[in-house]
């Protein structure tokens, strides 16, 4: 099971994040994953997503369920598609998507992007470093991503951040 905490500018309580990926077969997945927000003592969501990769084409697909603290369930389906730009693949054009919609179909909510990421190994002795740079295309904001070994923060030109510790 992969946990991290996480913190963001907006929430301001610490989140206990956890997700475990059960192999279906070589290339499919269910990932079951739930946050748990210590200011509410209480999940603040909770996941299941049926995940497929397609290890040719670099890209995945997956289609869940997502119930949130607030008691609403939604349906979602998200794909990703990288595109290398050099032959080592430490550097890669990426493409992603993901849709929500309620129950009873009504409300839908989209999200898209297009981004850089540069994965860097050995940046120092025993460091390795990504860089993500990219475009939300749906609210329209460019936004950045640093990660060093366990440590992740996030960031985005309207003023929203985040950081993740992973256990």
């Amino acid at each position: 099971m992969e946990t991290s905490l996480r913190y963001g500018g907006d929430a301001k309580a610490l989140r206990i994040h956890a997700k475990e990926k059960i192999p279906i077969d070589s290339n499919t997945f269910l990932q079951l994953h739930g946050d748990f927000d210590t200011r509410l003592g209480a999940p603040s969501y909770l996941s299941a997503v049926i995940r497929h990769f397609y290890p040719d084409l670099s890209a995945s697909l997956g289609v869940g369920v997502q119930y949130d603290k607030n008691g609403k369930l939604r349906y979602n389906v998200c794909a990703k598609k990288a595109f290398p730009v050099t032959t080592d693949r430490l550097l890669s054009f990426n493409v992603k998507g993901r849709c929500d919609v309620d129950k009873e179909f009504k409300q839908w909510k989209s999200r898209g992007g297009a981004e850089f990421s540069w994965n860097i190994f050995n940046f120092q002795k025993d460091q390795d470093v990504r860089l993500k740079v990219g475009f939300e295309m749906f609210d329209q904001v460019p936004y950045l991503q640093v990660r060093e070994n366990n440590w992740t923060f996030n960031a985005d030109t309207n003023g929203r951040w985040n950081l993740r510790y992973d256990l």
